[in-house]
């Protein structure tokens, strides 16, 4: 299908009409807008039709519900004659069966939902946590549609949800993000929410391992290819979702350093490159030979699941008899923290973390024992001075 143009510059209409356009054709006038626009683009079949100054489309289901979705409507809101004209309404049997269509309106928002978060570049992790969101805040006002509850009954419902909820204060902040999302952005109700308080976050502070601990896990793996990842992850300070995307050509070797490629918030950085672990990297190409991702996957993906990484620890911590409530991300939260108390600079590895803010760095200080350590407990002062007497 050759792109066609943009359409005009400026229109007289304000609000999106859709009419039966002859011979067999949807017609639709728009206003113009880049982002509807190149949605418009990507339904099957569409076409700007210059003359007549209008976009028109196939007749048909698929075509008519990737529309609907592209202007985030339902068919509901269509013109009756044009709803009875697609076979949507009164219409034949025959035209029915032709055109009648297949998902309900709050998948159609759904799919329009996902597929703007993706055009605005938000990571896949994202979009599909806040899918998963809105799936559940979906279900709890169902038979409701979210498009027709009133701003009072949007905020009444999420205040219900969170009473009857298990979710972590961090997980409902994430469904006001989806929801803020939906409402604000989807359906441009900026007063949907209106001053909906966050809930309060817990403070907990990371679970560290001591060095010795590290030493210990590490030697209790044998595979050098687990065992390679591991060390990775400690010795450079990354996420697992950032360790298993490492290419060949992300380690430096004459500067020392490891590119890391779009991390949270697709943002590249450096890290460290240990000489341990390039004595490592050394004896692990020569046995498995990668090529563009330091981790092939198994069964031809081209990296390692996270999931293979979170198993892998997992099996290493109980080797090790390691008995403290740790995760793969633990080794993260040791690196920084043992930076930390061999006195490198908080700015330094806010960097290597890949930070934005120098306060989410801050945490660190609250289980670093390079200031703690000094302070004697008053019942060993007590002890020692009894013993001295």
């Amino acid at each position: 299908m050759s792109t066609p143009p943009k359409g005009p510059p400026q229109s007289t209409w304000t609000k999106p009409r859709i009419f039966l356009a002859p011979p067999d054709r949807i017609g639709l006038r728009v206003p113009f807008d880049e982002a509807t626009v190149q949605r418009l683009r990507n339904v099957p079949g569409s076409r700007w039709e210059s003359e007549k100054s209008y976009w028109s489309f196939p007749r048909n289901r698929e075509a008519l519900e990737k529309l609907l979705a592209a202007l985030r409507i339902d068919w509901r809101q269509l013109d009756r004659e044009v709803a009875e004209g697609l076979g949507l309404v009164g219409s034949a049997p025959a035209r029915q069966k032709e055109i009648r269509p297949a998902r309900s309106p709050i998948m159609t928002d759904l799919n329009a939902y996902e597929r703007e978060l993706r055009l605005r570049n938000y990571s896949p992790k994202t979009v599909k946590s806040y899918r998963s969101c809105l799936r559940t805040f979906v279900k709890f006002i169902t038979p409701r549609h979210p498009r027709d509850l009133k701003d009072d009954e949007i905020r009444l419902a999420f205040s219900r949800m969170l009473d009857s909820s298990e979710r972590s204060s961090a997980g409902l902040n994430q469904l006001i993000n989806a929801l803020r999302f939906l409402y604000v952005e989807l359906y441009q109700r900026p007063l949907a929410l209106g001053t909906l308080k966050r809930p309060r976050t817990e403070k907990k502070l990371p679970v560290v391992l001591s060095r010795e601990e590290v030493v210990r896990l590490l030697s209790s793996v044998t595979n050098a290819k687990h065992k390679t990842i591991l060390m990775l992850i400690y010795s450079a300070g990354l996420r697992v979702g950032e360790a298993v995307r490492v290419r060949v050509s992300d380690v430096d070797r004459d500067r020392m350093m490891i590119r890391v490629r779009a991390g949270k918030g697709k943002k590249d950085r450096y890290t460290l490159l240990s000489e341990e672990l390039l004595k490592q990297l050394r004896g692990y190409y020569v046995t498995h030979r990668p090529t563009e991702y330091l981790f092939p996957g198994a069964e031809g993906r081209p990296f390692m699941s996270e999931r293979s990484v979170e198993s892998i620890f997992e099996h290493a911590l109980s080797a090790a008899s390691i008995r403290k409530p740790a995760t793969v991300h633990t080794l993260r939260h040791s690196f920084a923290t043992h930076l930390l108390e061999n006195g490198t600079d908080l700015r330094y590895i806010q960097a290597l973390l890949g930070h934005s803010s120098s306060k989410t760095t801050e945490i660190y200080t609250h289980v670093s024992r390079r200031d703690l350590g000094k302070i004697v407990s008053p019942l060993d002062q007590a002890l020692r001075q009894t013993q001295d007497k």
